[in-house]
Formats: C-alpha cells, sequence, structure tokens
C-alpha cells in the first residue's frame, strides 16, 4: 500500500516532487532569480557591482569635478573618457553570473550616460559636397618611412597640410617631397603648412615654450581669406613624482586660444596636435571657441594616438566663422606615431 500511495502522489504532481539538483531552469537560470543557496534575494546579491557601476556613473556624469590638484587626474580622466564606458559590458557579465536585478538596473545609469555623452559620435555625420580639404599631422621626428608619409600625404588630395615635428634631414625630405603638389609653404620652428593656395602674413604663435611650434598664416582660397593656425602644444607627461603633468601644456593652450580669439580674419582653421581631447577641460581656451570637425562630421571616435591602437584623438582639426565640415577622417598609417586627420569643408 506504501508503494502504490507513492506512485499516486507522483502522478499527481507530474512524476517528481522537485527538479533535479544543479539545474538552473532556463537561459543563465532566469527561473530561479529568487533567492540562492545561501537565501539571499535577487536584489540583495551584486551590491559590489552595483557600487561599482554607480561609480562608473558618478565619473562620466561629473568628471569636470575630478580635481587636477593631485596629478592632474581630471585631464587624465578625459583624456581617456570614453574608454570608460567598457566598464558596462565588464560588469554586465557577472551581474548576470550572479543574477542580480540590482546590479542589471544599477548598469543602465553609467550605459545612458556614456551614450548621451558619446553615441551622437558612433554615427556618420558626413553629407554634401566640399570646397576643400585639409590634413594635420604630427609626423614624428623619428618616423621610420618619410617617403611612405609624403605619398600618403599627397594622395589625400588635401589643399591645405599642416605638419608637427618637422627637423633636420626629415625636414628637408618633406619640402623637397610636396614641393609639386604644394608649391606654398612654411615652415616656424617645428611646424609648417603646405598649401596649392597662396600663403601669406605668417607670423609665430608665442606659447611660452622659449621655441616655436605654432604658427598663424593666410590663405587664400578661391572662397575668400582663411586664417589658419598650425600648432603643437607641449607632450603631456606621466612623472612618478608629479602623476600627469600638464602644466606646460595648459599655458601654451591658453596662449593659443587668446591669439585665436584676437584673430580679425572672420573664418579661422586649427591644425594641430593639441596633446589633448575635446572633453580636456584644460583646452577650454582653445576648444570653448572653435568647432571640431571630428564632432560635426565624423563617424566614430577618430582615434589618432598611438598608431598602433588609436586611444585618444589628441590631433585636431576646429574652426570657426562660416566654415561648415562635410567630412572628417583619419588616414592610414604611415611611419609616424600618430595618424594623420583630414576634414573637408564647405564654405557658408
Amino acid at each position: 500500500m506504501t508503494q502504490a500511495d507513492s506512485t499516486d502522489r507522483a502522478a499527481t504532481t507530474g512524476g517528481a516532487d522537485t527538479a533535479p539538483a544543479g539545474r538552473t531552469g532556463g537561459f543563465l537560470g532566469l527561473r530561479n532569480w529568487g533567492r540562492d543557496a545561501r537565501g539571499s534575494s535577487t536584489w540583495r546579491r551584486g551590491l559590489v557591482i552595483a557600487v561599482l557601476a554607480l561609480l562608473t556613473a558618478v565619473l562620466l556624469a561629473f568628471h569636470a569635478e575630478v580635481p587636477n590638484g593631485v596629478g592632474n587626474l581630471g585631464s587624465l580622466l578625459e583624456t581617456f573618457l570614453p574608454w570608460l564606458g567598457l566598464a558596462v559590458p565588464v560588469l554586465l557579465v557577472p551581474a548576470l553570473l550572479r543574477r542580480s536585478a540590482t546590479a542589471l538596473l544599477a548598469l543602465l545609469l553609467p550605459a545612458v550616460l556614456w551614450a548621451n555623452l558619446f553615441g551622437g559620435l558612433l554615427t556618420d555625420k558626413s553629407g554634401g559636397k566640399g570646397d576643400w580639404t585639409v590634413v594635420s599631422h604630427n609626423v614624428e621626428a623619428d618616423n621610420t618611412d618619410v617617403p611612405g608619409t609624403i605619398r600618403g600625404l599627397v594622395a589625400s588630395g588635401a589643399q591645405i597640410v599642416a605638419l608637427q615635428e618637422l627637423a633636420g634631414k626629415q625636414l628637408r625630405a618633406y619640402e623637397t617631397g610636396l614641393a609639386d603638389a604644394y608649391p606654398y609653404h612654411s615652415v616656424e620652428g617645428t611646424v609648417g603648412l603646405w598649401s596649392k593656395y597662396p600663403v601669406s602674413g605668417v607670423s609665430p604663435v608665442d606659447l611660452k615654450m622659449g621655441w616655436t611650434r605654432a604658427f598663424r598664416a593666410e590663405v587664400a582660397t578661391p572662397q575668400g581669406p582663411v586664417a589658419v593656425y598650425v600648432a603643437h602644444l607641449p607632450s603631456v607627461r606621466l612623472k612618478a613624482e608629479g602623476g600627469f603633468t600638464v602644466d606646460q601644456r595648459d599655458v601654451s593652450a591658453q596662449a593659443l586660444g587668446d591669439a585665436i580669439q584676437g584673430e580679425r580674419v572672420k573664418k579661422v582653421l586649427l591644425l594641430g596636435d593639441l596633446n589633448g581631447t575635446m572633453n580636456d577641460r584644460s583646452l577650454a581656451p582653445v576648444t570653448s571657441q572653435m568647432r571640431s570637425a571630428q564632432g560635426a562630421a565624423g563617424d566614430g571616435f577618430g582615434f589618432s594616438w598611438p598608431s598602433a591602437f588609436p586611444m585618444a584623438r589628441i590631433d585636431q582639426i576646429m574652426s570657426k566663422g562660416g566654415l561648415k565640415p562635410v567630412d572628417s577622417r583619419t588616414l592610414p598609417r604611415d611611419g609616424s606615431d600618430h595618424l594623420a586627420v583630414a576634414a573637408t569643408y564647405r564654405f557658408q
């Protein structure tokens, strides 16, 4: 009789009282997102993951509040700010494995903030025909393939080319190699400008460095005069005793911003290696008054450095005063540790 009663109960309950041990029930155990073996609910699990997600959100939302007083951490964060978004997929994996509803909800916040900050950069914003193209390239003093770099610059089809880190024999190679394509050029210190259009009014810009790494020139385009600034701001260094040091770069950025602010020609271009991104607060004297070609007409982030694995866009093309960028891109890698950046403009 006992055996019969057991059989009847099994038939009534579908053949078994409990599911086999260790079976989670569906994808990632979605049917068992209740309490775990320790009695913790889905809302109590994954609290550490949730805290890390909220910390990521705070850094994205309030990056401008991170102080530069200790090792210039604020500027360091802003230089690589887009990469902070990687925290979302990294934290998503343990959140799913822990079956934590709290962690998943917390991850929504940095995901939304990142999309708000950088989502627009992921779409192709180029459009329409431009009047002419410009290129800026830090060619690197130790460039391993100067002839290849020259060929790439000529093949770009640009009408205006700005170069940084020009020195010695390499400078003479660029002057010779670019002469046929660009009949007009000017070099001041370690920066230079090559153009298919006449160049005049060349004058150095004092970056408070003791030597010339920036100048201003007027280019006579078919659509009218354009003031072109070529600049190479000081490098940012990571030092054991000082952290992420940017003091000299910041002083030079202010000097460059002041020069551009006082420009009398209405249409202005800035081409150069600024050793900082558009997010970096220290470049505000420049970025606050100019428009980024990549931000307005690019496709993606347009990272330019280092060329082997680009992680930041520190090479910039910016404009103001009736110049509309219709395309922005990076050029193929050459012998430099930077990628060349290019932009096409249309007069408004």
